[in-house]
């Protein structure tokens, strides 16, 4: 999964493909590269970020996800508000990556409502945070992180089969730096087969954030090898999906990780 940044703010690459001519030639670039995913967001949702307005959110992704409707690979709208998620849908996209995991108002009945039609069922990423983006990093507390980010993602799971969507549907993202110190992102990526026993999809999302960065000391732009290193070690603990900015160098190690396991 290819992390597409439409934003000026992003942690990493915010504001690099901020126009849509900039973002579309990045995705190009990326599936060129060997993504399967491209995973477009129009807000950072980086620690102590500021919520952009709906109409600048859509405003952001919309004209992308336009010119790439056709690109060959699925199309992921990385939002936790309701009616982007509705337009998103409309406009393509194939999946739902929600770092809220539908707790905003009205996300669960926008993924209903697309239910509808049965043709255009998407896909479903749950992911776990703890607070929100403008606190979630002061002072993170769990007495188990792997237990509670487990039994949140099978409440929200749970919540979603209950309603009628199908299990293949749904996967899940234990949240790495939403909501957590140095510790406990350590402690999950160790333990990450952990969240394969709940028997969804697992994303792992470590690219380039800033746990890498307090272990290397490198900044985010220099943190390359580690993000390649910690995605081949969330696939080796059975990660399905590795959300990365750098995908080139991600899908040539993944291909070295699979020739290895036959």
């Amino acid at each position: 999964m290819g992390i597409l940044n439409a934003t000026p703010d992003s942690f990493s690459d915010g504001g690099e493909f901020r126009t849509p001519s900039d973002a579309i030639a990045q995705a190009k670039r990326m599936i060129v590269n060997g993504a399967d995913i491209i995973d477009i967001g129009g807000e950072s949702t980086r620690p102590g970020a500021e919520p952009v307005s709906l109409q600048e959110e859509l405003d952001r992704v919309l004209p992308v996800i336009d010119a790439l409707k056709d690109c060959g690979v699925a199309l992921s709208i990385d939002t936790y508000k309701a009616e982007t998620m509705c337009q998103a849908l409309r406009a393509g996209v194939d999946c739902v990556n929600d770092i809220w995991a539908l707790r905003q108002e009205g996300a669960v009945g926008a993924i209903l409502e697309s239910d509808l039609d049965k043709d255009k069922q998407c896909g479903i990423v749950l992911m776990h945070m703890q607070r929100d983006p403008q606190t979630m990093q002061f002072d993170p507390e769990y007495q188990d992180v792997i237990a509670e980010v487990k039994a949140f993602l099978q409440e929200r799971a749970s919540l979603l089969e209950d309603k009628g969507v199908a299990n293949n549907r749904i996967a899940i993202d234990p949240g790495f730096g939403f909501g957590k110190s140095l510790e406990h992102n350590l402690k999950m990526l160790a333990d990450f087969d952990q969240f394969s026993q709940l028997g969804y999809p697992v994303l792992a999302g470590i690219s380039r954030k800033s746990m890498l960065g307090k272990l290397t000391g490198r900044d985010t732009n220099e943190r390359v090898a580690p993000s390649v290193a910690a995605a081949i070690l969330a696939a080796d603990r059975g990660a399905r999906i590795i959300r990365v900015h750098d995908v080139q160098e991600t899908v040539d190690s993944l291909k070295l990780w699979e020739a290895i396991q036959g």
